[in-house]
């Protein structure tokens, strides 16, 4: 259901489907504890900085999300919190993704975004079916 949010001199809603990739593609997130503690991350970074989360699915190499931002909040600038904030807390918990990622660069350089203004219920539902878009299994 699409609702406003109403400032002193405006009225709109910030909303984005964000999605980025682990450098080189490698499926680091195959197993479901890998899996739990980037999401577990990425929503810490949420946390941290008053971005709202809809939707998020973490897949073997990429993530998806549809996110509120705040008022003032660049979705460039939201991008390189999630994954500069998580890549962070990441290592912490995992070192052995160090093996991989020896400079700890676990996230590739770019990302996709886009707004999803009326589209908010597809954006949601895309996100929410992308194990079976990419025929996923975990392990």
């Amino acid at each position: 259901m699409q609702y406003l949010i109403s400032r002193s001199h405006s009225v709109g809603k910030n909303t984005w489907h964000i999605e980025w990739c682990t450098k080189y593609r490698y499926k680091m997130m195959e197993k479901l504890e890998n899996r739990n503690i980037v999401g577990a991350c990425v929503r810490q970074a949420a946390c941290r900085h008053e971005i709202k989360i809809l939707v998020l699915e973490v897949m073997p190499e990429h993530v998806h999300c549809v996110v509120e931002l705040p008022h003032g909040t660049s979705v460039d600038k939201a991008a390189n919190l999630f994954k500069g904030y998580s890549a962070w807390k990441i290592f912490q918990v995992k070192e052995k993704f160090l093996l991989r990622y020896p400079r700890r660069h676990f996230w590739s350089r770019g990302y996709m975004a886009r707004t999803v203004g009326m589209d908010e219920e597809k954006a949601i539902w895309y996100v929410k079916n992308q194990q079976a878009h990419h025929g996923v299994k975990f392990l």
